[in-house]
């Protein structure tokens, strides 16, 4: 039997704020956003500050986000802004080019819904706007490949005078210098960083410290 009061309303759509600084990116997912079935672009900023003042204003019900945003505050910290604002804050989708280890952690600890890369096809972001709105996780197959590596291998742990030791190495200083401003001798300063090396699985002072910083391990 048919039912007299016939179809329900429509589902209301995913109200979009789109935040990117390159404005020719920005203008290619406005036109391709336009596209998508329930999506709907109430704005658009080109730095953070300005995706946190329309954000307040506008009330999105997802952010897609960019990590690179020039000068001013970067996504990572617009996100944890957004995230931790009073009232209902908005779901942030981060879509950006950039896959490190300290980049998807940055943004999953300050609060990201999701993390898309700008590679994936039209199909996945769309599906992964929908799913944020509803405050359900997507991450793009790498990056999901990069959480889990990072999970069955959780980061080493360092000592706290082996992090000083990292920390100042990270500055350009030689085991001398390091000795001076840590008050210990140059020879304690070796021992360690021999241990440092060892536990990061590196042979290179500059390596150290680039390990260091994928994995977070510097202040």
């Amino acid at each position: 039997m048919t039912d007299p009061a016939g179809p329900g309303p429509a589902p209301a759509p995913v109200r979009i704020l789109v935040c990117d600084d390159h404005v020719v990116v920005r203008a290619g997912l406005l036109a391709l956003l336009d596209s998508a079935p329930g999506i709907e672009v109430v704005g658009e900023a080109g730095t953070g500050e300005e995706a946190l003042a329309l954000a307040a204003r506008l009330a999105p019900d997802v952010v897609l986000m960019d990590l690179q945003l020039g000068e001013g505050i970067d996504g990572v910290e617009t996100t944890r802004r957004l995230t931790a604002g009073p009232g209902a804050a908005p779901h942030v989708l981060v879509l950006t080019t950039y896959d490190t280890d300290a980049d998807i952690t940055r943004a999953i600890e300050a609060g990201a819904t999701g993390y898309l890369l700008k590679a994936e096809r039209p199909e996945e972001l769309f599906a992964a706007i929908h799913a944020a709105a509803q405050g359900r996780t997507s991450l793009s197959g790498p990056v999901a490949s990069r959480v889990m590596a990072n999970l069955r291998s959780p980061r080493p742990s360092l000592t706290d005078r082996e992090r000083d030791i990292l920390a100042q190495l990270a500055t350009g200083l030689g085991n001398r210098e390091i000795a001076r401003a840590l008050f210990i001798s140059e020879a304690t300063v070796k021992t360690h960083l021999r241990r440092v090396y060892d536990k990061l699985g590196v042979e290179t002072r500059a390596g150290a410290v680039a390990v260091a910083k994928e994995r977070r391990l510097l202040p």
